[in-house]
């Protein structure tokens, strides 16, 4: 899931249950919406109140038959076996919680505008949360158990089994807090930060942008930033401003209130930095962090300022607006890809890597796992949710048939199967630290943009090719850590009062000049251009983890090419592995280490050898 473009990241949440059906769209073709009668078959479905009630009564059992005795069981001549049917059963509660939240987020997503699916999100949070509530001691007592007494447990193979879950559990115990106050921490979170960040996805959903007489959507106005026309580059770019202005005090609150609950939180748990949450959720040691952001923001002159200087020429002109920075090139062919186009792009580059792999995509295709077409309300940009390992992943889009949406489709498809193949090792060990989550989707994205550059017929196709891969890896890249930049200003800045939009805006602007250099003319109205960025308000911090997934894919796709066999199979295995290993581990099989400051400079010197393949283009 990318920023970029409004890529909003998945919020748990929501029916639009439609058996498959298929919309059409002028151009496009047929388009999948998403089928979600595997999870339930309605919001009114009896199966839905039915497992709400029996995840209630299930939650309910587990803690009168384990609160106050967990100790107690893992000291007993059998602690190790019956610890581990303990933790099963809390899995397989956390399953139904997981089953119903899922559903809730999707229907939710299908259109934040209607109310009753709404209402229906807001409901099912809020008993959920309950539920949840009585679940709350499970991990925060199994932190105190005492370590002699786990390790010993940890004699027992099934025990043993869940070592890696377990594990990360422990690096958590230095910052939990009391049962009580954890517990006023979840209870609160729905009224909380949920809450907000409610109000941040349905004022989206609502917000219209008038561009030449038009009201749009937020998505169709950010793909005209992609138009060949400058006019309506420049319009577009109007009427987000205009927009955004109009709402600013609304963003402007958000951020501050979300900004100050977190420091509230990463006070009460002892964090010190603003990002240190983050790098432990990420299983990412914060030197790693800091080496890539250096590394990045030490390469800016002979990446994104180099680029921009030369797509300026390209364009005509001395500097770039800031509506110009995702232009087509002159050159490009005014094309739409359809669906079936796009379809047999992606899944003919991931079967000439590995048959398995396009297998595993094609389910998401002939089974519905895919809502593609634009609609009013629905949430903006992309996602892959894993829903639950018992069910599948889905896939949202807001698909308008450009060479950008064949790579989304590709991106989230890298995800959606990395999400099936780490279903295996269930619900508690198949989520991979974000730093890791990004690997299969930038990889899907390589694979799918190889086959299509070897593909190429023509010097000037390739050019347009690579002009757009390097876009597309500065906007992964280069932005995402400008991203990371200002959240760690305005982050810091909150801890002295609240900022005032203008005092946001001015952070905005200074990580952007930096970072995009001094070919982009970075005009009125792009001040605001933060407030939508949902990354933001739902994940801080997450935006690194695409350039940390942009690098090492980019290290990756090097030793896969240089490999006479075996790769796939270390592949496969690596996504597997979900949660249940370290970068360190994962890495090792192809002997990459993110650890060491040369790995990020490796990855970076691809995008800088893709920019000097252009330059030579251009030249011949």
């Amino acid at each position: 899931m990318r920023t970029e473009q409004s890529l909003l990241q998945f919020q748990p949440g929501f029916d639009v249950t439609k058996e498959g059906a298929q919309v059409a769209d002028e151009g496009l073709g047929a388009l999948p919406e998403w089928d979600l009668s595997d999870l339930y078959p309605s919001m009114d479905a009896p199966e839905v109140a039915a497992d709400i009630a029996k995840v209630d009564e299930k939650a309910t059992a587990f803690e009168g038959a384990y609160k106050g005795k967990l100790a107690e069981i893992a000291q007993s001549p059998e602690g190790g076996s019956r610890l581990a049917g303990v933790i099963e059963e809390f899995q397989a509660i956390e399953e139904i919680i997981g089953r119903l939240m899922s559903y809730a987020g999707l229907v939710y997503a299908g259109d934040t505008s209607d109310p009753k699916r709404a209402k229906f999100n807001g409901d099912l949070q809020d008993k959920l949360t309950g539920v949840s509530t009585k679940l709350l001691f499970f991990p925060l007592e199994l932190n105190r158990i005492d370590d002699a007494v786990l390790d010993k447990a940890m004699a027992s193979p099934e025990l043993a089994h869940w070592k890696p879950w377990l594990d990360d559990l422990r690096e958590e115990r230095p910052y939990q807090l009391s049962d009580e106050i954890e517990r006023l921490f979840h209870e609160k979170s729905l009224t909380g930060r949920g809450a907000w960040n409610r109000l941040f996805n349905e004022t989206m959903a609502a917000l219209r942008f008038k561009v030449n007489g038009k009201d749009l959507t937020l998505e169709p106005t950010l793909n005209l930033l992609t138009d060949h026309d400058e006019a309506q580059r420049k319009a577009a770019a109007t009427a987000l401003a205009d927009t955004f202005r109009e709402n600013l005090r609304t963003f402007s609150l958000i951020t501050n209130v979300l900004a100050k609950d977190k420091a509230i939180s990463d006070s009460w748990r002892g964090f010190t930095d603003v990002a240190s949450a983050r790098h432990l959720a990420n299983r990412v040691e914060p030197e790693v962090v800091d080496a890539l952001v250096q590394a990045v923001a030490t390469s800016y002159p002979k990446l994104s300022h180099r680029y921009y200087a030369m797509k300026a020429k390209w364009l005509g002109k001395d500097k770039l607006d800031h509506w110009d920075r995702n232009a087509p090139l002159p050159e490009t062919l005014k094309r739409t890809i359809d669906w079936q186009e796009a379809k047999e792009t992606v899944l003919s580059a991931y079967g000439s890597f590995d048959p398995r792999m396009a297998e595993i995509a094609e389910h998401f295709f002939d089974k519905s796992w895919i809502d593609a077409p634009t609609r009013s309300g629905k949430a903006p940009g992309a996602f892959a949710h894993p829903t639950v390992p018992s069910a599948h992943p889905y896939v949202l889009l807001n698909y308008q048939g450009k060479a950008r949406d064949v790579m989304t489709l590709a991106h989230e498809l890298g995800h959606g199967v990395h999400q099936v193949l780490a279903g295996e090792q269930g619900l508690l060990m198949a989520q991979t630290p974000l730093t890791l989550a990004e690997t299969a989707s930038v990889f899907g994205e390589m694979l799918t943009f190889r086959s299509m550059l070897d593909n190429a017929a023509t010097p000037k196709e390739r050019k347009i090719l690579l002009a757009g891969k390097v876009e597309d890896m500065l906007n992964t890249v280069v932005r995402q850590i400008a991203f990371y930049q200002f959240e760690r200003r305005v982050h810091t800045a909150r801890r002295d009062g609240e900022l005032p939009a203008e005092a946001i805006g001015e952070i905005w602007m200074e990580v952007q000049k930096e970072s995009l250099g001094p070919s982009i003319r970075l005009g009125e109205g792009y001040e605001v251009f933060w407030a939508y960025i949902p990354h933001f308000v739902h994940s801080p911090f997450y935006v690194y983890a695409y350039a940390f997934g942009d690098c090492l894919v980019n290290s990756l796709y090097a030793v896969y090419r240089d490999a006479e066999t075996g790769f796939q199979d270390r592949y496969f295995d690596m996504l597997k592995a979900g949660g249940t290993k370290r970068h360190k581990e994962l890495l090792a099989p192809f002997g990459l280490d993110a650890s060491d400051p040369a790995f990020w400079m490796q990855g970076l010197s691809v995008v800088e050898g893709l920019i000097d393949e252009l330059e030579s283009v251009q030249a011949a």
